[in-house]
Parts: structure tokens; C-alpha cells; sequence
């Protein structure tokens, strides 16, 4: 196919994870293998909203400064900023669609690359079928992004490693920190998944390699059961004083009441989904009552998607890596799809980048398969530990200024 000449831009939406600059990286990286057809890219601050504001940044300069790039794709968080806004249905437009392709058109933007996840690959797939609707030609491409690991059609997404390694890493810390202790207690370890227990799964990681792990393990994916915890936590304490479990922020009951109902309001985010908080402390209180014993709840909350310092180096890699892809893919003719990775092996490794429609990712949950789960609900499997273990290996080395990591800024 003949290439279409014109600019790009580049925006990052959704939850920050400590690789999404790394995909940043990356995007530009394509961008300059590819200058020929694409002679300027701009970044969007703060994703489409930016776009919709017309506050966007030439980053032609910086995709030729690789000293810069390295040190963006070693930095936490979203350089670009981030948003959590989605283009509108065609039916429900207000004219935002129209005013976002009259933006790249005034731009000359023919290359759209959007780094995020299920709800971003919503914007990649209406903002492409917008423009081919209107006779815009430009091709709009999804570069995958999320700690939970949770979209549809790809083994896996680039942000999960890191915050995976760093979930296995805590995790195995706290439990050497809660054994010190004769006295009998329980430390209930709240890490983020709202419908997928993808990130939670690796808190029992340590089971496998020697390492410390938890005495069990709560995800979504299987209905919540206090008579069956109490069991586990009775079965735990026959073994050691001092238990540790983790738990996913969105375990839920048998009849879809999660377990952190009633300790807070039921206020939403913008997408209507009910914000969570508090599995951990409501398991606390009643560890307590039923117990009698020392409970203390801990949410690792959003440091695990900013703890670049223990980043995966096969994580950042394939972030850099896939958004290349991206855009070389993009530059042949493909438009309205987002790359993805399909695994070839476990050991050794290997996968291969291919793309996919962005409609059939978008808004979609991959939730962790039975496979990964043992039959009893409250722990992960070995074949859980094969997928993982190539994804958080390697380590990254960061540049340190006074003893502190020294971080990228635009």
C-alpha cells in the first residue's frame, strides 16, 4: 500500500503504570524509524482531552534524543499526563467527533497512536470509524497499556510485569516482616483488580520459586465466601501465628455485593464504575471479631503502578517494543486495531506482536482463566507462576541523582 504522508500525535489515557512512558518511548522511536512519511509528532497532554483543548506538544525533537528516550522510558507515570475520557457514540455526538478530526486536520495528524486500556481502546476504535465515516483518511492505532492485565485477545499487557513484580516483591517482604512475632495475627494485603485478580495472582508467586508468599490468595474471578475464609484462616493459624492473606480491592459476595460495601459511599468514576476501597479493612473488623485476634489491613494501592525502581526490564522492553510495532504497522495501512502480543512459549520465551480490531478489545474484561486458579478458590497454580515468571524478569538501571531516582520531564 502507499504510505500516507502526514504528522502524528500521541496520547497516553487511563491508569499510569510504571511502563506506559516506555511505550511513549517507543511510539517516537516508530515515529523516527519512519520519518520519511511521518515528519512531526505531536502529544497530546492529558489524552483526547488535550487533543479536544488544543494543548498539544511537538515532540519531534525528543524522538531523536536517545539519550531523553531512555531516561522517559525508565520514568513512572504519565509524562504526557492522562485523562479518563472517552469519544462519545455517534448516536449520544455532541459534535465532539467532527471537532476532533477538524483538530488533526488543522494539525496535518494522519497518525493517531493511543496508549491505554479497555476504555482507550473504545476511543481508537470510534475516533477511526469516525473518520473513514466522513472521508478522512488516517490511520488511528491502539498501543496497549494497563497493570490489570485485563484486555481481551493479547497474552498480556505492558505496565503488568512491573507492578506484577513489584505485588510479588512486597509481598514477599511483608510476609518475612509479619514473622517476626510470636503473637497470633493477621495482615489482609489489598491490591488493585476491579474484575480481574490478574494483579493479585501474583502475590502468591513466592509459593513457587521460595520466596515469601501469603497463605492465601482472593480473586474475582470466584465468588467471595466468609464460612470458607474462616476455614482457610482457622487451617492458616494451625500452621504459624502470624497469616497473611491478599485480596483484590473487588472481591465480591455470592449475590455481587462486593466485600467492601458499607464502609464507604457508593460514589462512582466517570465511567460508572463504583470506586473500591476497603476489602481489607472490612475483612480486618471481622477477622477481629470472629478471631479475637491482632488484624491489620494494608492497600497497596497506586504505589504499585509507580515503582519504577522495580520495574521489569522485560516489561519496559516489549512496552518499547510494541508500540514500534504500532506504528510501523499503522505506516503499511492498518487502521482501527491495537497491537497485541500472543505467547509461542513459556521457557524458553517467546512471543510474537500482531494486531487486532480495537472494537473487539474495547470495554472488554480477560479475566484470570481456571487454569490459573486452584479448585478451591483461595490460591494461584503453577501454570499461573509459568506465565508470570517471564514477565517480571530482568532488571532496569535507573539514574540516581543524591540517592533518588531522577525522572523525566516534558
Amino acid at each position: 500500500m502507499e504510505h500516507l504522508i502526514g504528522n502524528a500525535a500521541v496520547g497516553q489515557s487511563g491508569g499510569p503504570t510504571a511502563a506506559i512512558n516506555a511505550s511513549l518511548a517507543g511510539v517516537l522511536r516508530g515515529v523516527r524509524a519512519h520519518a520519511e512519511t511521518i515528519p512531526k509528532i505531536y502529544g497530546m497532554k492529558n489524552g483526547i482531552e488535550g487533543l479536544l483543548s488544543d494543548r498539544l506538544a511537538d515532540l519531534t525533537s525528543l524522538s531523536r534524543d536517545e539519550e531523553r528516550l531512555s531516561l522517559l522510558e525508565t520514568t513512572p507515570a504519565s509524562a504526557l499526563g492522562s485523562c479518563r475520557t472517552r469519544l462519545p457514540d455517534p448516536d449520544k455526538d455532541d459534535g465532539t467527533l467532527a471537532r476532533t478530526v477538524e483538530i488533526c486536520r488543522r494539525y496535518g495528524i494522519r497518525y493517531f497512536f493511543y496508549i491505554g486500556g479497555n476504555d482507550s481502546m473504545d476511543t481508537v476504535a470510534k475516533l477511526s470509524a469516525y473518520a473513514e465515516a466522513v472521508g478522512y483518511e488516517m490511520r488511528v492505532f491502539g498501543v496497549p497499556k494497563t497493570i490489570d492485565n485485563d484486555l481481551a485477545l493479547t497474552d498480556h499487557t505492558p505496565g503488568y510485569g512491573s507492578a506484577a513484580k513489584y505485588g510479588a516483591n512486597t509481598m514477599a517482604e511483608l510476609v518475612r516482616d509479619c514473622a517476626v512475632y510470636t503473637v497470633p495475627a493477621v495482615t489482609v494485603v489489598e491490591i488493585m483488580g476491579r474484575d480481574a485478580g490478574w494483579l493479585t495472582a501474583s502475590a502468591g508467586l513466592g509459593r513457587f520459586i521460595g520466596a515469601g508468599a501469603p497463605d492465601a490468595v482472593y480473586l474475582p474471578e470466584r465468588p467471595f465466601s466468609l464460612a470458607a475464609f474462616d476455614r482457610d484462616l482457622k487451617a492458616a493459624f494451625d500452621r504459624h501465628p502470624n497469616v497473611v492473606i491478599a485480596v483484590s480491592e473487588g472481591i465480591r459476595y455470592e449475590d455481587g455485593r462486593y466485600v467492601c460495601e458499607g464502609l464507604h459511599s457508593d460514589t462512582k468514576d466517570r465511567f460508572g464504575h463504583v470506586i473500591l476501597t476497603g476489602a481489607a479493612a472490612a475483612l480486618k473488623e471481622h477477622i477481629r471479631e470472629v478471631f479475637s485476634c491482632k488484624a491489620r489491613a494494608v492497600e497497596l494501592s497506586t504505589v504499585q503502578r509507580c515503582a519504577a525502581h522495580l520495574a521489569s526490564l522485560t516489561d519496559l522492553c516489549e512496552a518499547s517494543e510494541i508500540a514500534a510495532f504500532a506504528v510501523a504497522r499503522a505506516v503499511e495501512g492498518e487502521s482501527g486495531r491495537t497491537a497485541i502480543f500472543r505467547r509461542l512459549s513459556d521457557d524458553p520465551y517467546r512471543i510474537a506482536m500482531e494486531s487486532a480490531p480495537a472494537a473487539e478489545i474495547a470495554n472488554k474484561v480477560r479475566r484470570v482463566p481456571d487454569e490459573y486458579i486452584t479448585p478451591e478458590g483461595n490460591y494461584v497454580t503453577k501454570a499461573f507462576a509459568a506465565y508470570l515468571l517471564p514477565l517480571i524478569r530482568g532488571e532496569t538501571s535507573p539514574v540516581y541523582e543524591n540517592g533518588v531516582v531522577k525522572h523525566f520531564e516534558l
